[in-house]
């Protein structure tokens, strides 16, 4: 527990429960009371007058715990009906005896004595709702030593949601795992579940997948959001240039070989495949198939399937029962080991196009990784067709980016010493992006495709330098290059492009 805070010199306070809206002033003691009465609970957020620091009340002496209490005679709370989440503790607080809420109708409203504790359904409703709202693509419940902190990841930035006590941890977790179809018994070993669930005014089916893992302050739970509907997920729409995506359209068109797709966890490697996929069906209908862990989005037309965590059913497995069940097009979520990259090489090698991942830092890395894995340098060279390194980087939001000449020290550091003068622009932050200054993502690509020549390097065991120096000179763009054109077309800033492309 944090040390107390100094008392403050006044005694006004304000306080906020989720609902959107500011309430106060109002003396400690009357949050006392209504704290005693179970209606300002210890999760809500209270400030001072004199500060703009928002703390959470059970850091605040008084404010610590609800308990049940005897609504005083000359004091009620009166709240009228509203649906159930923590947002409907407070309607019409410090009421008196028998009047309705301000602009309500008498004939509503009603007196509440002794209020239930925190709805735990409504409010994980309302963390996953404030999630899918905001754009975040992950959700985290980490306990701490006293408190339990909700943090977010939007466009790619971690940011705390909420924070509530310590015994507020276990029905939460308790709640989502149930929804996972885990084991709530189980809580000394790590879990993972998927559930889907309809968020935001057009009740959107949200794929949810969760991940448990126990840690010294009690488990840890991660909720991953993942769309369900798929139409965005188009070649058109991941950031490629005009360019790129002509080249990946007609390598994804091949008959047979490989393509791979590199990057670190969360560059968006799965959304290029999918939008891949989606591609291929629209142009060249045919049977394809996939093995994921786990399946992160289902598209129609496509045979997905999933890898058992507890290993029934292994990658290596799966993958030799696809090449009999004809396929034109082989996914493989990720080429983690010689096994699963050995039977990729086959699968291209026998006339099925393989689109897979692979973990190296850029498209030229993923020969090196290959060769390192155990696979011949012959055999990358004669399958893999074509390269892909991704990154993904937050885009400027339009409403308040805010425009400058770039400086001649900036455009030496990119390179690009004649571009010093031009518009840039450098994020500000407005009602629109909820003062981020970033609406979104959008990818920054570098595309190898294999020639004569790269292949010769390849089985001559080339290194990554060589390879990607030669991929400049023929007029592929790396992944800094393609960061300068985004950065020139006002989609994104300056220190975002330097922090994605740093080594």
């Amino acid at each position: 527990m944090p040390d107390s805070p100094e008392k403050p010199s006044c005694d006004q306070w304000y306080f906020e429960i989720g609902d959107g809206n500011t309430y106060g002033p109002f003396s400690l003691e009357k949050l006392q009371k209504w704290a005693a009465l179970g209606n300002l609970m210890p999760t809500h957020r209270v400030r001072n007058a004199d500060s703009s620091e928002w703390t959470i009340a059970a850091y605040v002496p008084g404010l610590e715990s609800t308990t049940k209490a005897t609504v005083d005679d000359d004091e009620e709370v009166v709240e009228k009906p509203t649906s159930k989440g923590i947002g409907g503790f407070v309607r019409g607080l410090g009421g008196k005896k028998g009047a309705a809420a301000e602009g309500g109708d008498k004939s509503q409203a009603r007196v509440v004595h002794n209020l239930e504790p925190p709805d735990i359904v409504a409010l994980c409703d309302e963390l996953l709702e404030s999630a899918f709202v905001r754009g975040a693509s992950d959700l985290h419940l980490d306990p701490e030593d006293d408190i339990v902190l909700v943090d977010i990841r939007v466009d790619g930035e971690l940011e705390t949601l909420r924070k509530f006590p310590k015994n507020l941890h276990g029905p939460l977790v308790g709640r989502y795992k149930v929804l996972a179809k885990m084991d709530i018994a189980e809580r000394r070993a790590p879990q993972d579940g998927q559930f889907v669930y309809p968020l935001g005014p057009n009740k959107k089916r949200v794929s949810i997948r969760a991940a448990c893992l126990p840690t010294t302050h009690g488990e840890r739970l991660t909720l991953r959001l993942l769309a369900v509907e798929t139409e965005e997920l188009t070649l058109k729409r991941i950031g490629m240039s005009k360019e790129a995506l002509e080249v990946f359209a007609k390598y994804v068109g091949h008959r047979q070989g490989m393509i791979l797709v590199t990057g670190p966890t969360g560059s968006g490697k799965s959304t290029t495949l999918y939008a891949a996929l989606r591609h291929r069906l629209a142009h060249q209908p045919g049977r394809i198939i996939t093995v994921e862990d786990p399946v992160e989005f289902d598209i129609v037309g496509v045979a997905q399937a999933e890898v058992d965590s507890t290993d029934r059913v292994r990658f290596a497995t799966v993958l030799r029962n696809i090449l009999r069940s004809d396929p034109d097009v082989v996914m493989i979520g990720e080429i983690r080991d010689r096994e699963s990259a050995d039977i990729a090489i086959k699968a291209a090698l026998t006339g099925h196009l393989v689109l897979s991942t692979l973990h190296t830092k850029s498209a030229a890395g993923a020969f090196t990784r290959l060769i390192d894995i155990g696979i011949e340098p012959y055999q990358v060279a004669s399958t893999l067709h074509l390269s892909v390194a991704q990154r993904l980087i937050r885009r400027l939001c339009t409403h308040c980016r805010k425009p400058r000449q770039l400086t001649h020290a900036e455009a030496d550091l990119l390179g690009i010493s004649d571009a010093a003068g031009k518009t840039v622009y450098d994020p500000v932050g407005c009602k629109q992006c909820r003062g981020r200054g970033y609406q979104g993502r959008v990818g920054l690509f570098e595309l190898i495709p294999i020639d004569e020549s790269i292949s010769r390097k390849i089985i001559n065991s080339c290194d990554e330098e060589e390879i990607a120096r030669y991929a400049r000179e023929q007029g592929h763009p790396s992944l800094k290059q393609d960061g300068v054109y985004k950065l020139l077309a006002g989609a994104i800033s300056l220190q975002d492009l330097i922090v994605a492309t740093s080594e």
